[in-house]
Protein backbone atom coordinates (compact mmCIF):
# COMPACT_ATOMS: atom_id res chain seq x y z
CA UNK A 1 0.00 0.00 0.00
CA UNK A 2 1.56 3.34 -1.04
CA UNK A 3 1.26 6.87 0.20
CA UNK A 4 -1.96 8.59 -0.94
CA UNK A 5 -1.10 10.13 -4.37
CA UNK A 6 -1.66 13.83 -3.49
CA UNK A 7 0.21 13.49 -0.22
CA UNK A 8 2.96 11.53 -1.93
CA UNK A 9 3.39 14.26 -4.54
CA UNK A 10 3.57 16.93 -1.85
CA UNK A 11 6.14 14.99 0.14
CA UNK A 12 8.12 14.31 -3.04
CA UNK A 13 8.35 18.06 -3.74
CA UNK A 14 9.40 18.83 -0.17
CA UNK A 15 12.03 16.07 -0.29
CA UNK A 16 13.46 17.58 -3.45
CA UNK A 17 13.41 21.03 -1.86
CA UNK A 18 15.31 19.65 1.14
CA UNK A 19 17.94 18.09 -1.09
CA UNK A 20 18.42 21.18 -3.26
CA UNK A 21 18.51 23.57 -0.30
CA UNK A 22 21.24 21.56 1.41
CA UNK A 23 23.27 21.45 -1.80
CA UNK A 24 22.92 25.24 -1.97
CA UNK A 25 24.12 25.43 1.65
CA UNK A 26 27.30 23.56 0.69
CA UNK A 27 27.88 25.95 -2.21
CA UNK A 28 27.27 29.09 -0.14
CA UNK A 29 29.46 27.69 2.63
CA UNK A 30 32.15 27.24 0.00
CA UNK A 31 31.67 30.87 -1.06
CA UNK A 32 32.26 31.92 2.56
CA UNK A 33 35.60 30.10 2.60
CA UNK A 34 36.70 31.05 -0.89
CA UNK A 35 36.12 34.77 -0.33
CA UNK A 36 37.88 34.73 3.04
CA UNK A 37 34.60 35.63 4.77
CA UNK A 38 34.65 32.94 7.46
CA UNK A 39 35.04 35.54 10.21
CA UNK A 40 32.93 38.22 8.50
CA UNK A 41 30.68 37.81 11.55
CA UNK A 42 33.31 37.21 14.26
CA UNK A 43 30.90 36.11 17.00
CA UNK A 44 28.00 33.65 17.29
CA UNK A 45 25.03 33.64 17.52
CA UNK A 46 25.45 37.42 17.18
CA UNK A 47 27.20 38.78 14.11
CA UNK A 48 29.20 41.63 15.63
CA UNK A 49 29.09 42.81 19.22
CA UNK A 50 25.52 42.57 20.46
CA UNK A 51 24.00 42.82 16.97
CA UNK A 52 22.62 39.77 15.19
CA UNK A 53 23.01 41.50 11.82
CA UNK A 54 26.01 43.31 10.30
CA UNK A 55 24.02 46.48 9.55
CA UNK A 56 26.29 48.75 11.64
CA UNK A 57 29.52 47.41 10.12
CA UNK A 58 28.46 46.02 6.77
CA UNK A 59 31.21 44.77 4.47
CA UNK A 60 31.39 42.28 1.65
CA UNK A 61 32.75 39.63 4.03
CA UNK A 62 30.13 40.16 6.72
CA UNK A 63 27.37 40.17 4.09
CA UNK A 64 28.55 36.86 2.62
CA UNK A 65 28.96 35.18 6.01
CA UNK A 66 25.65 36.52 7.31
CA UNK A 67 23.92 35.42 4.11
CA UNK A 68 25.15 31.89 4.69
CA UNK A 69 23.86 32.02 8.27
CA UNK A 70 20.49 33.33 7.12
CA UNK A 71 20.08 30.36 4.79
CA UNK A 72 19.66 28.24 7.93
CA UNK A 73 16.22 29.77 8.50
CA UNK A 74 15.15 28.78 4.98
CA UNK A 75 16.40 25.26 5.63
CA UNK A 76 14.46 25.11 8.90
CA UNK A 77 11.22 26.13 7.17
CA UNK A 78 11.71 23.51 4.44
CA UNK A 79 12.64 20.85 6.99
CA UNK A 80 9.55 21.58 9.10
CA UNK A 81 7.25 21.44 6.07
CA UNK A 82 8.89 18.17 5.00
CA UNK A 83 8.44 16.69 8.46
CA UNK A 84 4.77 17.73 8.59
CA UNK A 85 4.15 16.05 5.22
CA UNK A 86 6.03 12.94 6.33
CA UNK A 87 4.11 12.87 9.60
CA UNK A 88 0.82 12.97 7.69
CA UNK A 89 2.03 10.12 5.49
CA UNK A 90 2.96 8.12 8.57
CA UNK A 91 -0.52 8.65 10.08
CA UNK A 92 -2.45 7.84 6.92
CA UNK A 93 -0.32 5.08 5.46
CA UNK A 94 1.71 3.65 8.32
CA UNK A 95 4.95 4.91 6.78
CA UNK A 96 6.79 5.60 10.03
CA UNK A 97 10.17 5.43 8.32
CA UNK A 98 9.28 8.58 6.37
CA UNK A 99 8.64 10.46 9.60
CA UNK A 100 11.86 9.13 11.16
CA UNK A 101 14.10 10.20 8.29
CA UNK A 102 12.38 13.60 8.00
CA UNK A 103 12.80 14.15 11.74
CA UNK A 104 16.52 13.36 11.63
CA UNK A 105 16.94 15.81 8.76
CA UNK A 106 14.96 18.48 10.63
CA UNK A 107 17.06 18.04 13.77
CA UNK A 108 20.22 18.11 11.70
CA UNK A 109 19.63 21.68 10.51
CA UNK A 110 19.86 23.43 13.93
CA UNK A 111 22.68 21.04 14.86
CA UNK A 112 24.53 22.27 11.79
CA UNK A 113 23.93 25.88 12.87
CA UNK A 114 25.51 25.12 16.25
CA UNK A 115 28.51 23.44 14.59
CA UNK A 116 28.82 26.50 12.36
CA UNK A 117 28.84 28.67 15.46
CA UNK A 118 31.58 26.54 17.00
CA UNK A 119 33.71 26.98 13.87
CA UNK A 120 33.44 30.75 14.28
CA UNK A 121 34.11 30.68 18.03
CA UNK A 122 37.23 28.54 17.43
CA UNK A 123 38.45 30.96 14.73
CA UNK A 124 37.79 28.47 11.93
CA UNK A 125 39.55 25.47 13.37
CA UNK A 126 40.14 23.41 10.18
CA UNK A 127 39.06 20.11 11.76
CA UNK A 128 35.73 21.55 12.90
CA UNK A 129 35.24 23.19 9.50
CA UNK A 130 35.73 19.74 7.95
CA UNK A 131 33.14 18.25 10.28
CA UNK A 132 30.75 21.08 9.38
CA UNK A 133 30.89 20.15 5.70
CA UNK A 134 30.63 16.42 6.38
CA UNK A 135 27.44 16.98 8.37
CA UNK A 136 25.93 18.82 5.40
CA UNK A 137 26.87 15.90 3.17
CA UNK A 138 25.23 13.49 5.61
CA UNK A 139 22.01 15.51 5.46
CA UNK A 140 22.19 15.38 1.66
CA UNK A 141 22.51 11.58 1.85
CA UNK A 142 19.46 11.43 4.15
CA UNK A 143 17.52 13.65 1.76
CA UNK A 144 18.24 11.19 -1.05
CA UNK A 145 17.09 8.35 1.20
CA UNK A 146 13.85 10.21 1.85
CA UNK A 147 13.34 10.69 -1.89
CA UNK A 148 13.90 6.98 -2.49
CA UNK A 149 11.40 6.05 0.20
CA UNK A 150 8.80 8.33 -1.37
CA UNK A 151 9.50 7.07 -4.90
CA UNK A 152 9.22 3.39 -4.02
CA UNK A 153 5.99 3.90 -2.08
CA UNK A 154 7.11 1.35 0.52
CA UNK A 155 9.75 0.86 3.23
CA UNK A 156 13.18 -0.19 2.02
CA UNK A 157 13.20 -3.98 1.74
CA UNK A 158 16.01 -6.20 2.95
CA UNK A 159 18.87 -6.22 0.43
CA UNK A 160 18.07 -8.64 -2.40
CA UNK A 161 20.94 -7.98 -4.81
CA UNK A 162 23.70 -10.59 -5.27
CA UNK A 163 26.45 -10.44 -2.66
CA UNK A 164 29.11 -9.12 -5.06
CA UNK A 165 26.82 -6.22 -5.94
CA UNK A 166 26.11 -5.42 -2.30
CA UNK A 167 29.78 -5.65 -1.35
CA UNK A 168 30.91 -3.39 -4.17
CA UNK A 169 28.11 -0.86 -3.67
CA UNK A 170 28.87 -0.44 0.03
CA UNK A 171 32.62 -0.33 -0.67
CA UNK A 172 31.95 2.42 -3.21
CA UNK A 173 29.89 4.32 -0.63
CA UNK A 174 32.68 4.02 1.94
CA UNK A 175 35.26 5.15 -0.63
CA UNK A 176 33.11 8.19 -1.42
CA UNK A 177 33.15 9.24 2.23
CA UNK A 178 36.91 8.71 2.40
CA UNK A 179 37.43 10.83 -0.71
CA UNK A 180 35.20 13.63 0.58
CA UNK A 181 36.76 13.64 4.05
CA UNK A 182 40.33 13.75 2.78
CA UNK A 183 39.20 16.48 0.38
CA UNK A 184 38.25 18.62 3.39
CA UNK A 185 41.67 17.89 4.90
CA UNK A 186 43.34 19.06 1.67
CA UNK A 187 41.36 22.30 1.87
CA UNK A 188 42.36 22.74 5.52
CA UNK A 189 46.02 22.48 4.50
CA UNK A 190 45.73 24.87 1.56
CA UNK A 191 45.09 28.55 0.90
CA UNK A 192 41.28 28.56 1.19
CA UNK A 193 40.83 28.18 4.94
CA UNK A 194 38.12 30.84 5.19
CA UNK A 195 40.13 33.79 6.44
CA UNK A 196 43.67 35.07 5.91
CA UNK A 197 44.46 34.59 9.59
CA UNK A 198 42.61 31.28 9.98
CA UNK A 199 44.80 28.39 11.13
CA UNK A 200 45.69 25.56 8.77
CA UNK A 201 45.87 21.96 9.89
CA UNK A 202 49.66 21.85 9.54
CA UNK A 203 49.69 18.96 7.05
CA UNK A 204 51.51 19.00 3.74
CA UNK A 205 49.18 20.18 0.93
CA UNK A 206 51.16 18.08 -1.55
CA UNK A 207 50.99 14.85 0.44
CA UNK A 208 47.32 15.24 1.40
CA UNK A 209 46.45 16.03 -2.23
CA UNK A 210 48.29 12.87 -3.32
CA UNK A 211 46.35 10.79 -0.78
CA UNK A 212 43.14 12.39 -2.01
CA UNK A 213 44.00 11.51 -5.62
CA UNK A 214 44.82 7.91 -4.65
CA UNK A 215 41.44 7.56 -2.97
CA UNK A 216 39.73 9.03 -6.04
CA UNK A 217 41.34 6.32 -8.20
CA UNK A 218 40.11 3.69 -5.73
CA UNK A 219 36.61 5.21 -5.75
CA UNK A 220 36.40 5.30 -9.53
CA UNK A 221 37.83 1.77 -9.76
CA UNK A 222 35.20 0.42 -7.38
CA UNK A 223 32.47 2.14 -9.39
CA UNK A 224 33.75 0.60 -12.63
CA UNK A 225 33.87 -2.77 -10.87
CA UNK A 226 30.30 -2.31 -9.64
CA UNK A 227 29.16 -1.48 -13.15
CA UNK A 228 30.85 -4.62 -14.50
CA UNK A 229 29.25 -6.83 -11.86
CA UNK A 230 25.83 -5.33 -12.58
CA UNK A 231 26.26 -6.20 -16.24
CA UNK A 232 27.44 -9.73 -15.39
CA UNK A 233 24.43 -10.35 -13.13
CA UNK A 234 21.93 -8.84 -15.60
CA UNK A 235 20.80 -6.22 -13.09
CA UNK A 236 17.81 -3.95 -13.64
CA UNK A 237 18.37 -1.10 -16.14
CA UNK A 238 17.56 1.37 -13.35
CA UNK A 239 20.50 0.14 -11.28
CA UNK A 240 22.85 0.22 -14.27
CA UNK A 241 21.78 3.77 -15.13
CA UNK A 242 22.29 4.92 -11.54
CA UNK A 243 25.88 3.67 -11.52
CA UNK A 244 26.55 5.04 -15.01
CA UNK A 245 25.41 8.47 -13.85
CA UNK A 246 27.59 8.12 -10.76
CA UNK A 247 30.63 7.26 -12.90
CA UNK A 248 30.01 10.26 -15.15
CA UNK A 249 29.77 12.56 -12.11
CA UNK A 250 32.97 11.09 -10.67
CA UNK A 251 34.89 11.65 -13.90
CA UNK A 252 33.65 15.24 -14.15
CA UNK A 253 34.54 15.91 -10.51
CA UNK A 254 37.94 14.29 -10.95
CA UNK A 255 38.66 16.42 -14.01
CA UNK A 256 37.81 19.60 -12.09
CA UNK A 257 40.00 18.45 -9.21
CA UNK A 258 43.05 17.81 -11.38
CA UNK A 259 42.66 21.06 -13.30
CA UNK A 260 42.29 23.09 -10.12
CA UNK A 261 45.39 21.45 -8.63
CA UNK A 262 47.59 22.17 -11.64
CA UNK A 263 46.25 25.72 -11.97
CA UNK A 264 46.98 26.49 -8.28
CA UNK A 265 43.40 26.13 -6.96
CA UNK A 266 41.58 29.10 -8.53
CA UNK A 267 38.52 30.15 -6.58
CA UNK A 268 35.97 29.48 -9.34
CA UNK A 269 37.12 25.89 -9.89
CA UNK A 270 37.22 25.18 -6.16
CA UNK A 271 33.62 26.43 -5.95
CA UNK A 272 32.55 24.03 -8.70
CA UNK A 273 34.49 21.27 -6.94
CA UNK A 274 32.48 21.86 -3.75
CA UNK A 275 29.26 21.71 -5.74
CA UNK A 276 30.59 18.46 -7.19
CA UNK A 277 31.18 17.08 -3.70
CA UNK A 278 27.50 17.57 -2.85
CA UNK A 279 26.44 15.95 -6.14
CA UNK A 280 28.87 13.07 -5.54
CA UNK A 281 27.25 12.33 -2.18
CA UNK A 282 23.75 12.48 -3.65
CA UNK A 283 24.50 10.26 -6.65
CA UNK A 284 26.51 7.75 -4.62
CA UNK A 285 23.71 7.39 -2.08
CA UNK A 286 21.16 6.96 -4.86
CA UNK A 287 23.28 4.32 -6.60
CA UNK A 288 23.68 2.32 -3.38
CA UNK A 289 19.96 2.44 -2.62
CA UNK A 290 18.98 1.36 -6.13
CA UNK A 291 21.57 -1.39 -6.58
CA UNK A 292 20.84 -3.03 -3.20
CA UNK A 293 17.25 -3.73 -4.21
CA UNK A 294 18.05 -6.46 -6.74
CA UNK A 295 15.05 -7.23 -8.95
CA UNK A 296 12.59 -5.17 -6.91
CA UNK A 297 10.41 -2.86 -8.96
CA UNK A 298 10.09 0.75 -7.91
CA UNK A 299 6.65 1.93 -6.91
Amino acid sequence: MGVIPDLRGQLHRFAWATLIANVVLVVTGGAVRLTGSGLGCPTWPQCKGDAFTPRHSLSIHSAIEFGNRSLTFVLVVIAVLTFVAAHQAAKRDGRRELRTVALIIALGIPAQAVIGGITVLTDLNPWIVSFHLLCSLAIIALSVLLLRLVDTGAPLPAPSAPRPVLALSWATFAAAWAVLYVGTVVTGAGPHAGDEKAPRNGLSPLQTAQLHADLVFLYVGLTVGLLAVLAATHARPQAVRAVQVLLAVELAQGAIGFVQYFTHVPVVLVGFHMLGAAVIMATTTWAVLVTREGDRKAG
